[in-house]
């Protein structure tokens, strides 16, 4: 799998997990507050313990933009995996 099919697939789960976020207040409160949980209780999708999720939300005054993976960097099966399922996003 290359790394910008992985991107592809990471940015595929993150637009399902905000429109999700975007249409249920509930699931979005969850997701902030645990978003491992959420994730595995919405979509059966068990996030490995070194996969980190950060959920923030932009506000008014606050725009979070979140770069993704350079496609330069190499990756192990393992990590490609994860980012594939959209469960990281790091290197």
């Amino acid at each position: 799998m290359s790394v910008q099919s992985v991107i592809q697939a990471s940015n595929e789960m993150q637009h399902q997990l905000i429109s999700r976020a975007t249409e249920d207040a509930e699931f979005r409160a969850r997701l902030v507050d645990d978003p491992n949980n959420a994730i595995k209780q919405e979509f059966g999708i068990d996030v490995p313990d070194h996969a980190k999720i950060q959920v923030h939300e932009s506000d008014m005054s606050v725009l979070h933009i979140a770069l993704p993976i350079s496609p330069n960097v190499e990756l192990d099966e393992e990590r490609l995996e994860a980012i594939a399922a959209g469960l990281c996003c790091c290197g």
